[in-house]
């Protein structure tokens, strides 16, 4: 399976770097264990949790740490939707 990131992932991404001016440091560590956490997903794809008020579509979701990942199964490609703390009212 591929693995692709949305434009609004990758946006989310670039946010949740730049809530964190005052450790720049940390940011980065936090963004990085953000964007490795999906590369399991092309082997394992459906270990995220089903979240199924999205049917028909499958969108899973898994957590990383404090932040929750969602991306959807199309065929045979893996698309990162969004992602953002736990603590953001989504």
């Amino acid at each position: 399976m591929d693995l692709k990131w949305t434009g609004k992932g990758l946006s989310d991404i670039a946010r949740l770097y730049d809530l964190a001016p005052l450790n720049k440091t940390a940011a980065a560590c936090t963004v990085q264990s953000l964007t490795k956490a999906p590369a399991q997903l092309p082997a394992n794809p459906r270990i995220g949790e089903q979240l199924f008020e999205f049917e028909p579509r499958e969108v899973r979701r898994i957590l990383v740490g404090q932040y929750e990942i969602r991306y959807e199964i199309q065929n045979e490609t893996i698309y990162v939707l969004r992602l953002w703390h736990t603590r953001e009212g989504r």
